[in-house]
């Protein structure tokens, strides 16, 4: 048997996040996951290898690019294997340093399923019995898969099973116009295939800004085959070693044929055969487990982080569940909550955090939008990616930060300093004399804020009456 201070279930970046972190402070730790490596999905199915590939997808297509501007390359000779491997080599020099961080901290870790047995107990497959003073549970999500689409074996595709790269099939259906769908429509696309995108809500990434959405909207029109919106699917079929799915808008219904479907509508908790049913743990709609905002469950000395908690399902809100519940664990107190951020590294890259526009409106809160158009940035124009935007949504009366918005090539780099701004509390003016430096990206923030305080230079609005 087993005892520790802290048991964490789940090795994916909110769990290994709360067992360094608990380590660090002098806590007998043990962290369990049925996968042969930390990460969980984010590193070894999602987060790092996706963007290992979209790394290469953008390449390909700046590469395409770069004709206008006089430097004409051949089309790219794709050698899926070395690309697997370029893949796959990344994602394992990554476990490798995680694996030595636990080391280091003498986090036991142990490889298997683990099942509550009590309120202070747990069972882990193939190592015994292990008896906690607390425990975290961070087991993350999955796919969700529609009983629609299993009868179609190989020839469907779930966010996982995309990133191995089995094969470029000819012409894919992505089926949801979220995030995950269009970044592997990019990566799928660049690599040759012709992609549709097929989505039931009436625009791309629904509940973003509309004016962050249109940027990307318009590339991936000339990028995808066709994106279908306002279009559900009806039924999908494997005819002749193809699948055959039938579409509907409206009262127009239609079939097509692809060579292989990718399914993309989101995902949804692993809170099934954790042994709950031993504990005084609520499950909540969906699933999710119920918690505070520190992450305590109704067990006290059960926690619980990271998707399988309501809110966004994020690698660094994870991260930030944790800190706060490791936090309450060792003092009783959670610290200062922060602004979670959001990106798509689709191309071009959307970022936002805080209030967006969309959640203004629609819970009727004051506020005011300054824009400033990347058509005027020095540095977007010399990169040839003037299709950007970077806006703020600020209170009426103080111009305090309520949010941030970026759409543009790097979105994800620059998002972070909005929520800086607004965890401390800023103001458009605070960002306006901040210097940025020039010519650069960055600078784009500035003048949004310049523009909020009805001060810009490189765009002109009219004076406030």
């Amino acid at each position: 048997m087993i005892s520790v201070d802290l048991l964490v279930i789940g090795g994916g970046p909110g769990g290994y996040h709360a067992a360094f972190d608990a380590a660090d402070r002098g806590m007998k730790v043990a962290l369990a996951d049925e996968n042969a490596t930390l990460g969980g999905v984010c590193l070894n199915r999602g987060c790092i290898p996706s963007k290992a590939l979209l790394h290469v997808a953008a390449l390909i297509q700046e590469t395409r690019r770069a004709s206008e501007w006089g430097a004409t390359y051949a089309d790219p000779s794709i050698d899926l294997d070395k690309l697997r491997a370029w893949k796959d080599a990344t994602v394992q020099r990554m476990a490798k340093g995680l694996d030595e961080l636990a080391r280091q901290r003498k986090v036991q870790t142990f490889q298997g399923r683990a099942k509550l047995t009590g309120a202070s107990s747990a069972e882990i497959a193939g190592h015994g019995r292990v008896e906690f003073k607390h425990c975290l549970l961070a087991t993350g999500s999955r796919p969700k898969s529609p009983s629609l689409f299993h009868p179609l074996g190989n020839l469907l595709m779930d966010s996982t099973s995309a990133l191995a790269l089995e094969n470029i099939p000819q012409k894919l259906l992505v089926l949801g116009g979220g995030y995950i769908g269009l970044e592997m429509g990019t990566v799928y696309a660049a690599l040759g295939s012709r992609v549709t995108v097929v989505e039931m809500q009436s625009a791309l990434l629904p509940g973003v800004d509309s004016d962050l959405v249109r940027p990307l909207a318009r590339n991936l029109a000339s990028m995808f085959e066709t994106i279908h919106l306002d279009t559900k699917v009806t039924s999908a079929s494997i005819v002749n070693g193809e699948v055959q799915v039938g579409m509907q808008k409206g009262s127009e219904e239609t079939l097509e044929t692809f060579s292989k479907i990718l399914v993309s509508v989101g995902r949804e908790p692993n809170t099934q055969a954790l042994g709950l049913e031993h504990t005084a743990v609520q499950l909540e709609e969906g699933g999710f487990i119920k918690t505070d905002s520190n992450g305590r469950t109704d067990e006290p000395g059960i926690f619980a982080i990271g998707d399988i908690v309501a809110g966004a399902m994020l690698a660094h809100k994870a991260s930030h569940d944790a800190q706060r519940a490791i936090n309450w664990i060792e003092r009783g107190e959670a610290g200062k909550s922060s602004v979670i951020p959001a990106v798509v590294f689709t191309d071009p890259e959307i970022a936002w955090c805080g209030l967006s526009e969309t959640d203004a409106r629609r819970k009727g809160i004051a506020f005011h939008v300054s824009r400033f158009p990347w058509s005027a940035s020095g540095r977007a124009q010399a990169m040839g990616r003037g299709e950007g935007l970077t806006k703020l949504i600020l209170e009426p009366e103080s111009n305090k930060i309520l949010g941030m918005g970026v759409v543009g090539v790097n979105a994800g780099e620059l998002i972070g300093e909005g929520v800086l701004a607004m965890n401390m509390g800023a103001s458009a003016k605070d960002l306006a004399h901040a210097v940025h430096p020039h010519p650069t990206l960055s600078e784009t923030i500035s003048e949004a804020a310049f523009a909020g305080m009805g001060q810009a230079i490189h765009i002109y609005k009219r004076p406030r009456k």
